[in-house]
């Protein structure tokens, strides 16, 4: 037996005890397509064990469709190979004796994948003899709507659930407690686990940061959050919306991403008691590659053309790649509390952001500025919002300019990969162009009258 066959062969014995132990008649396969979604079929326990066993087949069309199940490439929409993770096997929360398990796109077609890319990146990084931990913040609306209201009303005038909600609101919580901990139980099950639930800004709006987690847990676990909310909230008759901006008069969702980096032995590598503001070399090294790197690799982690509506001015959201110790008005928030809780936060992604982009992007940069030993500019205490940015620091204003930079990278293709470059850069590129086809209510009410 092989090295390779023998690696198969022991995934395949943890996957048949992962299922033993939660003792799983069924199993949700899934596979996160480019947008974040998990694209999934159930089967017996028996067939997902022949499958760990013997390879699993998907079929290919999750990347040549768009977020609306349009497809834009030709292509004979074959089933490849895929691997199912033993290490992602989850009790299922809705159904006893159930499992989920994630699965993945092998070989070169593999290369397309989010997941994939994201598992590069932390590989490089255990090569390095460090570790990353991680963890996501979501904010999101929840409306009193069905799939079927919302269609009936032709996604307009939409009710929001818990109209008199406030930013950290009792009466919210006390009110809808019994709802607020279903869904603390749902992620429980899940082994999601949350480090608060509270309320934000704007009728129905939540707030739920995650709890870190170590390499590729802590993106499984964000975008399995945001999968398992919708799924949580529709069983109760409501829809929650992950959407970046969803009207003018509303705050947009924010997506922030918390990183750091520690040794094997768990030494926090970005804190050093004689470096500026605690901060180590390699700190404001790996500052300074995302700052360096964030305009021209802004479209991984927002990826969608409604989170360029976010990204403008006075909407709290950054518009230009900057930095500042405990500033929440700038891109990259540096969280230096304690030693071992000294952070980055990445302030720029969405709600509606594919966690594995986001948090390859920040690490694929960062690494890429301390391998390139790249100072960042001064850090700022200032009100960035409020600042006029540098030119070559200014964000691309859409999707479409944004996709254009990041396939101009050459950073990014050295990184990525120009597999992978390619093929994200056309679908952003197709997605922008649906956008640009349509024709929005506010135009025809600005103009119909007038010109």
């Amino acid at each position: 037996m092989t090295g390779q066959q023998a690696s198969k062969a022991g995934a395949a014995q943890d996957f048949e005890a992962r299922l033993s132990e939660l003792d799983a008649r069924d199993v949700h396969i899934g596979i996160f397509d480019p947008d974040g979604m998990f694209r999934h079929k159930l089967v017996s326990a028996d067939k997902a064990k022949k499958l760990a066993t013997k390879g699993y087949a998907f079929c290919d069309v999750l990347y040549f469709w768009d977020i609306a199940e349009k497809t834009y490439a030709d292509s004979a929409y074959i089933d490849r190979p895929a691997t199912l993770f033993a290490d992602t096997v989850r009790r299922y929360p809705f159904a006893d004796q159930a499992a989920l398990c994630i699965a993945d796109f092998d070989g070169e077609f593999g290369l397309l994948s989010p997941r994939n890319q994201c598992l590069r990146m932390l590989s490089e990084i255990d090569k390095l003899g460090w570790r990353a931990n991680s963890a996501f913040e979501f904010e999101f609306f929840v409306f009193d709507e069905t799939p079927e209201s919302l269609r009936a009303k032709r996604f307009e005038g939409l009710k929001h659930f818990a109209q008199g909600n406030r930013t950290y609101s009792l009466g919210t919580a006390a009110l809808h407690g019994d709802l607020l901990a279903g869904l603390k139980s749902t992620m429980t099950t899940l082994d999601i686990g949350l480090d608060a639930i509270h309320t934000e800004l704007g009728p129905g709006c939540f707030e739920v940061p995650l709890l870190y987690a170590g390499g590729i847990k802590a993106a499984d676990d964000a975008a399995l959050f945001k999968n398992f909310a919708k799924a949580f909230f529709l069983r109760n008759g409501l829809t929650a919306a992950f959407m970046s901006k969803l009207s003018p008069d509303l705050p947009g969702q924010s997506g922030h991403l918390h990183v750091s980096l520690l040794s094997k032995d768990g030494r926090p590598l970005f804190y050093d008691p004689q470096g500026p503001n605690g901060l180590s070399q390699l700190a404001l090294h790996f500052i300074g590659g995302l700052v360096t790197l964030m305009p021209e690799w802004l479209a991984l982690c927002s990826h969608t053309v409604n989170a360029y509506k976010r990204m403008v001015p006075g909407a709290w959201a950054p518009t230009a790649a900057n930095w500042g110790v405990q500033n929440r008005t700038a891109a990259l928030r540096i969280i230096n509390d304690t030693p071992e809780a000294t952070r980055i936060e990445f302030r720029v992604p969405s709600a509606d952001t594919n966690p594995y982009l986001a948090l390859a992007m920040c690490l694929g940069a960062g690494l890429w500025g301390i391998q390139n030993k790249i100072n960042p500019p001064a850090g700022s205490s200032e009100n960035l919002y409020a600042a006029v940015p540098k030119p070559e620091s200014e964000f691309p204003s859409d999707l479409g300019s944004a996709a254009q930079r990041f396939s101009d990278s050459s950073a990014a293709r050295a990184t990525f990969g120009d597999v992978f470059v390619d093929a994200f850069v056309a679908a952003r590129k197709f997605e922008d162009a649906e956008y640009r086809r349509q024709v929005s209510p506010w135009e025809i009410r600005r103009y119909i009258e007038v010109v």
